[in-house]
């Protein structure tokens, strides 16, 4: 069960999990979904979405330790769907990436994400 915390007093890591308010495009409504916090930057937070889907492509990485890392269903990290937010979006933290899950997660980043020039 996700703990309820006050983001401004919580110290928000690389690696974690969170819940977040994602505004949708048209900036009327938003929804509840859950991210993993890529790294930290001031008062925004670079996250990338994840989903109960299955992986439809390379960038997408299956959770080989989901349940562990706080996540209630087989999940999966889309490296393609980055996204900024402010830290105010960020609702209940989950838990952390596993290290295992990490390693695959970062090979993945270096081999189709990072610049690629």
């Amino acid at each position: 069960m996700p703990q309820k915390m006050k983001v401004y007093m919580t110290i928000i890591k690389g690696g974690e999990f969170w819940v977040a308010k994602i505004l949708f495009t048209d900036g009327t409504s938003s929804k509840k979904r859950p991210v993993l916090i890529l790294w930290v930057d001031g008062d925004d937070v670079v996250v990338t979405a994840v989903t109960s889907a299955m992986p439809r492509t390379q960038t997408d990485i299956s959770l080989k330790d989901w349940a562990n890392s706080g996540l209630r269903v087989p999940s999966t990290v889309r490296l393609s769907r980055l996204d900024c937010l402010e830290k105010n979006l960020l609702l209940a933290k989950l838990g952390r990436i596993s290290n295992e899950d990490a390693v695959y997660l970062l090979r993945a980043w270096d081999d189709y994400i990072k610049p690629q020039f």
